[in-house]
């Protein structure tokens, strides 16, 4: 079967015709939209991931803190260096630095960073302070 020449237009002989010889210009506007639609489940998906990041990054960082602050307690009567370096070790176990530790009495206060990466090529750092000490009644 031939096609008569006239009637191909000028996007070649491939060109699928509609309404008296016009090549259709819709053709592959649900692939562009699918594109579309994946691009954006990437994104939101790349950023969902960045916020639970973040949020296991400031419960690590508690929870170094929390147990750091126990740790030097229970060190608390031997002085402040030997409670910070029990602290600051617990800390770094638990995947912490820490940044502060203070003796005030039998409580310790102890600050911790995390640092996590939310995205390729950044880097943040999420924190928390605790404090332990003597039961006091």
């Amino acid at each position: 079967m031939r096609i008569p020449h006239a009637r191909w237009g000028g996007n070649g002989p491939n060109a699928e015709l509609h309404d008296g010889g016009r090549p259709d210009v819709e053709r592959g506007g649900a692939t562009l939209l699918l594109l579309a639609l994946g691009l954006v489940f990437v994104l939101v998906g790349t950023f969902g991931a960045a916020v639970t990041a973040a949020g296991l990054a400031a419960q690590r960082a508690a929870v170094a803190a929390d147990l750091g602050a126990l740790a030097g307690a229970a060190r608390a009567l031997d002085g402040d260096a030997v409670a910070c370096a029990s602290a600051a070790d617990i800390a770094h176990r638990n995947a912490g630095r820490l940044v502060d530790c203070l003796l005030d009495g039998l409580d310790v206060l102890v600050t911790v960073e995390v640092a996590f990466t939310p995205l390729p090529g950044l880097t943040r750092v999420a924190a928390s302070t605790a404090r332990a000490g003597p039961v006091r009644g």
